[in-house]
Order: C-alpha cells, then sequence, then structure tokens
C-alpha cells in the first residue's frame, strides 16, 4: 500500500512537509496501547531467537534499528517501536534548543533513493527530550539510545565550551537512554567534523567516558568521509577511552556516481547524502571499524539499508547492529518486518544458528 499509494502522495510533499505530515500520522499509534498492540501484531515480525543480538549488556530482539534524525524530540517512540524496529535511536539533541538551519534543508535525490538534508540538529533540547522520553520510556519494549551532538550556539573555537557543552546533553539524557551515541561528524553544524582529529577526539570522548563509568554504554558516530590515518586515528581514540564502540558511519559531502542531474545536485548546494549512493562506503568503514577494533567494541552500520540482504552485507562486514533512516523513508512502514524476516529467511539458508554466528563472516 506505502509504495503505490502512500508514497507518491508523500513524494508531492517538499520533504519537511511529508515527514512533519508522516510524525503527525503516527499520532495515534503513539497515543494508543490497543493501536499499538494491533499494529505490533500485524507489522512487527515474530521473534526468532536466531535473530536476537547481545551486546552492550542489552537484548536486541533483532539487529534492525531505526537511526538517529527520524525523531529528533522522543514525539513517537511507542508507535515506532510498534513498527519491529529492534531498536531506536533518538535525536541527535543538544544541551541547547535551537531550531532547524534555514529552509530550504532536506531534499529528494528519488532516482538515487538518497536524501540532502543541512537541517543542523533542530531539537527542543536535550532536558526537554529526556523529560518526555522518561515519561514513555517503560512502555517500550526495545533498546533506546540517544545521541548527542554540539549546540549551534557554542563556539567551535572554545574547546572547553564546547566540552562542557557536550557534556551537559550527555548529562541530561543518560538516565533515560540504554546506550548515548556522540556525533562528531554531521557536516550541517559548522566545524564539527573537526572533533573527529586525534586530539580534540580524544579529549572529548575521555571526559564523556569518564562520566559514563556509571551510566549508560557511550559510542561515537564517524563521518564516512575520513582518510585512512583519520580512521585509524580516531579508533584508536575509542581504544584508549574504552567507549562501547562505533556507528559507522554519518552522511557524506561527497555527490560521486549520483544518478540524479547534476545540475540540480549543484542547485542544492551544501548538506550530507544518505541513503542508497552511500552503501558501498559504509560497508567498507564497517569492515576497516572491525578489522581495527576486534571482536568486542560494538559497530552499527548505518547507509542504504533498505533490503535484508543490505543489512545482511553490513553484519557480515563485521557490524553488530543496522540502522535505516532514508530506507525507512522510501520503503516505508513495512520496512522493518520485511528486513527482519528477510534477515531470518537468509540465516535459514545459511544454517546457522544465529545470527552473531554471521558477524564479521564474509564470503
Amino acid at each position: 500500500m506505502y509504495s503505490w499509494a502512500l508514497k507518491p502522495l508523500l513524494f508531492m510533499l517538499p520533504p519537511d512537509m511529508a515527514h512533519a505530515l508522516a510524525l503527525a500520522a503516527l499520532g495515534p499509534l503513539e497515543h494508543s496501547e490497543h493501536l499499538r498492540g494491533a499494529v505490533r501484531g500485524a507489522l512487527a515480525p515474530p521473534r526468532d531467537e536466531r535473530l536476537v543480538v547481545r551486546a552492550m549488556g542489552l537484548e536486541f530482539a533483532a539487529p534492525v534499528g531505526l537511526a538517529a534524525g527520524f525523531d529528533k524530540n522522543a514525539l513517537r517512540p511507542r508507535a515506532l517501536a510498534a513498527l519491529g524496529f529492534g531498536h531506536l535511536e533518538i535525536g541527535t539533541v543538544t544541551a541547547q534548543a535551537q531550531a532547524a538551519n534555514p529552509k530550504p534543508n532536506l531534499f529528494r535525490l528519488a532516482a538515487d533513493h538518497a536524501l540532502i538534508n543541512r537541517l543542523g540538529f533542530p531539537n527542543e533540547g536535550a532536558l526537554r527530550v529526556a523529560q518526555r522520553l522518561s515519561a514513555v520510556r517503560a512502555q517500550l519494549q526495545v533498546p533506546v539510545g540517544v545521541s548527542i551532538g554540539k549546540s549551534r550556539a557554542v563556539p567551535i573555537e572554545d574547546f572547553d565550551a564546547v566540552v562542557e557543552d557536550y557534556t551537559s546533553a550527555f548529562d541530561a539524557v543518560r538516565g533515560c537512554a540504554d546506550f548515548v551515541v556522540v556525533n562528531v561528524s554531521s557536516p550541517n553544524t559548522a566545524g564539527l567534523r573537526a572533533m573527529q582529529g586525534t586530539g580534540q577526539a580524544r579529549a572529548l570522548l575521555g571526559a564523556l567516558a569518564a562520566r559514563a563509568t556509571a551510566g549508560p554504554p557511550l559510542l561515537v558516530k564517524m563521518g564516512p568521509d575520513l582518510g585512512d590515518e583519520e580512521i585509524e586515528g580516531l579508533l584508536a581514540v575509542v581504544e584508549q577511552t574504552g567507549l562501547a564502540g562505533v556507528v559507522a558511519t554519518n552522511t557524506t559531502v561527497t555527490r560521486s556516481g549520483l544518478t540524479t542531474d547534476a545540475k540540480l545536485v549543484q542547485a542544492i548546494g551544501e548538506g550530507g547524502l544518505s541513503g542508497a549512493p552511500l552503501r558501498a562506503r559504509a560497508l567498507d568503514v564497517v569492515r576497516r571499524v572491525r578489522a581495527r577494533l576486534g571482536r568486542k567494541p560494538v559497530v552499527i552500520g548505518v547507509g542504504g539499508v533498505e533490503r535484508a540482504e543490505h543489512a545482511m552485507a553490513l553484519l557480515r562486514a563485521g557490524a553488530n547492529l543496522v540502522q535505516l533512516y532514508t530506507g525507512f523513508v522510501y520503503e516505508g512502514p513495512g520496512a522493518p518486518n520485511r528486513i527482519v524476516r528477510g534477515l531470518a529467511a537468509l540465516v535459514e539458508r545459511e544454517g546457522a544458528r544465529s545470527i552473531e554466528d554471521l558477524v564479521g563472516v564474509e564470503r
């Protein structure tokens, strides 16, 4: 129904309006336990012990989750969980509430199954979002992560203030999150990606890790545009600071290999590209991260997931879990169910006891 009826209507609207409409449509589901139960029965895949992932001291009924960006303010977590996601990542939130960057700031590249966004972490502030999430946390049946970023008002040049800003965001959300993701790789906050450099990353992640000793597991979200040496440097910091793992990857600033007319892409301008064009790079980065960090740290693979085969490729490259956002936009609310059921069929075909047995096993 989504592909032939709802999607064409939504894609006639500007992307930001379509997103707002989708969140509004999820409102009844969010606020009705009876409706959530019905939808969960219809859309959520049945529990399959072969798909259970145990990581970070948490249990994920399936490895497919929703990436940060879709529900920035924890407006619809119960509804989204009912669709069959194995986990959710809320945010990105910042210590200070802030509006989106000037419009237009969100664009579709339909021919490429991609999005370009330059939203810039619009959210109601970490404390407000944490309060909203805490109010419904007991009703969620899946692990929930929260992504934290830098407030736009904090100058990137004042490093001490940046650390304090991230720390404030972490302190606000730590009580309601099963894990926290430190976003230092969005291209839509000026200068933020420089925080992936070894020196700054060590200071920032070290400060946050020190506060997380008795709190939720801490991961860092890395960008896809880092060079080999930069990747190695950041992963060395992950090891040194004892982080639980890495989310790979964020959106890209590159525009190579697109089907969409180059003049249209150029007219859109700056922003992070997500979706199918990122798939190959995400695989490569996940593979490098797993090879560098070994078996213990958690790797969450993100980029171009639309079908079970895409998810399985990331798992085989070394991801413990995968996430989708752009694929959710293009494939609709039935996507989690289809991907999870497809993974079950792939595990069956492999004759594996568990999907965890296939992590990092490429053929």
